[in-house]
């Protein structure tokens, strides 16, 4: 499965989730991206893109709920996925 599939079979999957449930809206959310794809990180992608940043960090950051995110299966197995653009932004605002 390419890189591209996966980014669209997630985008289909967030859609699918804001049809079914109702979103609250944080005061002090950032504007959505410009684009129609949201890219996603692991923990490990986001330790690696940001240097000095360590996974235990980014996996504390998703515990206290300072970064929004989505599980993907079940239990402790399932991967955490955080949106790029709220890494960046909270990064931003930490500063």
């Amino acid at each position: 499965m390419t890189m591209r599939n996966k980014q669209e079979l997630i985008q289909q999957v967030v859609n699918l989730l804001n049809t079914m449930i109702k979103v609250e809206e944080l005061p002090s959310a950032p504007p959505p991206p410009s684009n129609d794809q949201m890219e996603m990180l692991t923990i490990k992608e986001c330790a690696q893109q940001i240097s000095g940043l360590s996974e235990h960090t980014v996996r504390q950051l998703v515990i206290q709920n300072k970064l929004p995110h989505i599980r993907t299966g079940q239990g402790k197995r399932g991967k955490i996925l955080v949106p790029k653009s709220a890494l960046l932004e909270y990064l931003r605002s930490a500063a």
